[in-house]
């Protein structure tokens, strides 16, 4: 069959009954720039139907469409025969569509438990414990892994197993997998292709997008080939040969696939390492002679990772490296090698950079003379590298996130290139990347190999490793099992020798020792492990301070210290709302003067008891607007939260002062009193801010809304695509925190005594203290309810503490910041060493 023929096919009208999804006369545009282009399309349930096309054809934004992350701006979608008027990422769901994107919807700040939990609904559990059901997920897909592991510990590879698990466990009527093999070997490529084959015999529709020509023949009944945003050519995969779909994918013919191999033999060693040992891996031992391209094969999960980052200088090793002769330190690897990391996102584009700065950031020095930049030589060599790639970018200037996948994956390798390094490590080059720029990537490394950079690829395509590489080591459990050169390096022999390894684990010791080890590293990468060293440090700080001065820990001080804690920790909780969502509140403190404010003209000693629950309920309804407005400002208004929060800080403040313009209306001691109850040596306050604590703290690990809590501070993007309403949650969140402060308020009242427009500004960087100190996130997605209170009694303690020893106030802030700077380093050096 010719292309021209394919073009032609139009895939048969199906009856409703027929038809999964069908999408009509589908467009999208970006700014004027078209994504898409008169789309038409249909899915038939019981098949799997393949979308083939270029970086950039367009094929992720019509899943997007699809999924309900993105709106198209002319078309239309109809399910089972009904029209859709606006599809959404909830309404997907409920109409039975799952998709594993490209860039797995996983949040890296929860618990692959959690994950879970917060991406299902609750019928995907069926009534049964949710922690069994989560574990037969794992295991459906291969995931042999703890389920209160951190996801941001999980590997590409794992990440990527864990989307397809959460889709297939609604048991879809519409499953989109959107290059789902692109980091899976070749064992989970065909586990997966037996999931996907009993979820077709189920009637599952399948859209199965893919670079890879040859999981088309395995897996796909129907191919859709698409090219500049429009359909160019539709057919049944037995139809049609590979020629053709690459003619239609490119819209030219390509030359030979690989280009070819070295032809030197027994040259001079470029590179080598000898014994080398790390992360994972152990006694590693090859060289690399020059114009040969060396291949790093195993199952994955088996040291080629760790492997590779080490040989870039990103991991201390031991044993030797050698380059042309030279033994090089990490320091030196580091500086002289480019490494393509596997894990995009992550580790190869700087999301707040333009496509330019992210191609040329690493190789300023070469556009610069006598230290001043060149921008015509940058943009020379940044338009002639993206041309050889066939890098599709809206332009240079354009945000790194605007491109595809696949062209993000370019540009990456060109700022490899364009550093002109002494080696270069490539992990998964080619993957997410479309066919065309595969060969041209491939073309590339080859020459860059030939002209006498030493060249390490690591790949789970045998097949690729087999084209393009002179020489392959294939791992297994951190060692190299065989080596494999010229005609031996075949498709069969590497995975034969990876399958049939009997290699023992680098890494030895007993069954509980292992065990006691992994419960610790957990221990310390979770959100309450700094509630210990905490609560240690204010009971050492108690102990030193009462030995200088026996009345420190008299009831009375104690009482006094529990009573100060209870406003600031009140505050302080609703400000650990706001930095787990990943924004800030700067109106609290604020906020908190201005509610003692609008109480002094009602909770006063010549009031009714009518006219004082009034006022209580005006702090409530002030606390509950001022939240209100702060989230819609964020929301939709789009101010930052820094911005939000400091336009309400002025007005209240602005506020306050209009109300009264001195310290006027002494609150009535009859509700001071009662609000002041002691049992012991604790306020009963004290006591209900416990309560609320433990409550929120449970609410938070245990319930759907802190889970989605933490979900958006963890990853905004993924939180939407797994269906949460982030409008609602960012307004819920920040009503919660002006709501908690209106809490503090009434403690701050009693402390006070007075309505004073001067006071309750300081409790907002107070707060930010007490929330930083016990732990939580600035970032957002991670943080403990327990921490921040005990860092409020903690920052109380030290204020009692300066004046018990007879200190200057200077020691007060001067103990707070060192409080600060300690806490902050020690909670990253341990979130960082802990695996």
């Amino acid at each position: 069959m010719a292309a021209a023929e394919i073009i032609a096919i139009e895939t048969p009208i199906s009856t409703r009954s027929d038809q999964t999804i069908c999408l009509t006369g589908i467009s999208k545009y970006f700014a004027s720039i078209p994504a898409l282009r008169d789309v038409s399309v249909e899915f038939r349930p019981g098949e799997v139907h393949a979308i083939l096309g270029e970086n950039g054809a367009g094929k992720s934004t019509l899943m997007n469409i699809i999924a309900g992350t993105l709106q198209p701006s002319e078309g239309e979608i109809s399910f089972e025969g009904e029209r859709i008027k606006q599809m959404t990422p909830e309404m997907a769901a409920s109409l039975g569509i799952a998709i594993c994107f490209q860039h797995p919807a996983i949040l890296k700040d929860l618990s692959i438990f959690e994950n879970l939990s917060v991406a299902l609904p609750p019928s995907a559990f069926s009534g049964r414990p949710m922690h069994e059901v989560a574990q037969q997920m794992l295991d459906t897909v291969g995931l042999d892994l703890p389920l209160r592991m951190r996801a941001g510990q999980m590997t590409v590879a794992q990440k990527h197993l864990l989307e397809i698990g959460k889709a297939l466990a609604v048991k879809p009527k519409l499953l989109i997998l959107d290059e789902p093999t692109a980091s899976l070997d070749q064992e989970a490529t065909d586990m997966l292709f037996g999931l996907i084959r009993t979820a077709v015999k189920a009637g599952t529709s399948v859209i199965y997008i893919t670079h890879r020509l040859a999981e088309l023949r395995q897996i796909a009944h129907r191919v859709t080939v698409m090219r500049d945003g429009r359909v160019r050519g539709a057919a049944l995969v037995s139809e049609t040969s590979d020629a053709e779909l690459v003619n239609l994918i490119v819209g030219r013919t390509l030359d030979s696939a690989f280009p070819p191999k070295s032809e030197r033999a027994g040259g001079e060693t470029s590179f080598a390492v000898a014994g080398l040992s790390g992360h994972g891996f152990a006694n590693v031992s090859f060289n690399v002679t020059r114009g040969q391209i060396l291949g790093v094969a195993g199952v994955s999960g088996n040291g080629q990772t760790g492997l590779m980052r080490s040989l870039a200088g990103l991991h201390p090793t031991q044993g030797a490296i050698t380059l042309h002769g030279r033994t090089l330190s990490q320091p030196t690897l580091l500086h002289e090698s480019a490494f393509m990391p596997s894990d995009r996102h992550l580790e190869g584009v700087a999301s707040g950079l333009t496509v330019r700065e992210n191609a040329t950031f690493s190789a300023l020095e070469k556009f610069a003379s006598g230290g001043i930049m060149s921008s015509r030589k940058e943009h020379e060599k940044v338009t002639s590298i993206f041309d050889e790639l066939a890098v599709k970018a809206p332009g240079l200037e354009a945000p790194i996130l605007s491109l595809s996948g696949g062209n993000q994956q370019k540009v990456v390798m060109s700022r490899a290139l364009l550093s002109e390094p002494s080696l270069v490590i490539a992990d998964e080059p080619t993957q997410g990347v479309d066919v065309g720029a595969r060969f041209e990537i491939y073309r590339i490394l080859r020459d860059v190999s030939e002209a006498g950079t030493p060249v390490i690829v690591n790949s789970s395509d045998a097949v690729e490793l087999e084209g393009l590489c002179d020489k392959v080591v294939v791992m297994s459990r951190g060692h190299v099992i065989e080596t494999l050169s010229g005609e031996d390096v075949t498709e069969e022999r590497i995975v034969a020798a990876a399958v049939k390894a009997e290699t023992h684990d680098v890494e030895s010791g007993s069954a509980s020792g292992a065990a006691s080890a992994t419960r610790l590293r957990h221990f310390l990468q979770s959100d309450i492990a700094p509630v210990v060293p905490l609560a240690l440090v204010t009971i050492l700080l108690g102990l030193f301070v009462n030995s200088q001065n026996d009345n420190f820990l008299s009831t009375y001080n104690i009482y006094n210290i529990f009573l100060l804690a209870t406003a600031l920790g009140f505050i302080a909780l609703g400000q650990t709302i706001t930095l787990l969502m990943g924004g800030i509140d700067l109106s609290v403190g604020p906020l908190a003067g201005f509610l003692v404010v609008v109480a002094s003209f009602f909770v006063t000693d010549d009031m009714s008891t009518g006219m004082v629950l009034l006022g209580f309920l005006l702090m409530l309804a002030g606390a509950f607007v001022t939240g209100a407005v702060n989230g819609l400002l964020i929301r939709y208004a789009n101010f930052t939260p820094i911005a939000a929060t400091l336009a309400m800080y002025i007005a209240i403040q602005g506020l306050s002062f209009l109300l009264r313009e001195n310290p006027d209306g002494y609150i009535s001691a009859t509700v001071t009193d009662w609000i002041n109850w002691q049992w012991g040596p604790f306020p009963v306050a004290f006591l209900a801010l416990v309560a609320v604590t433990l409550i929120g703290e449970y609410a938070l690990r245990r319930s759907r809304l802190g889970w989605r809590l933490r979900a958006v501070g963890s990853n905004e993007e993924s939180a939407r695509r797994m269906g949460i309403c982030i409008d609602l949650t960012y307004i819920t969140g920040y009503i919660a925190s002006s709501v908690l402060t209106g809490f503090g308020a009434v403690m701050l009242m009693t402390q006070i005594g007075v309505g004073d427009p001067r006071q309750g500004v300081s409790y907002t960087l107070a707060s930010i203290t007490a929330v930083v100190l016990g732990g939580t996130s600035l970032t957002g997605g991670r943080g403990t309810f327990i921490g921040t209170v005990l860092g409020a009694v903690l920052l109380t303690e030290v204020l009692s503490a300066v004046t018990f020893l007879s200190l200057t106030q200077t020691y007060q802030y001067l103990f707070q910041g060192i409080l600060i700077v300690v806490a902050a380093l020690i909670y990253s050096a341990v979130r960082k060493r802990a695996p």
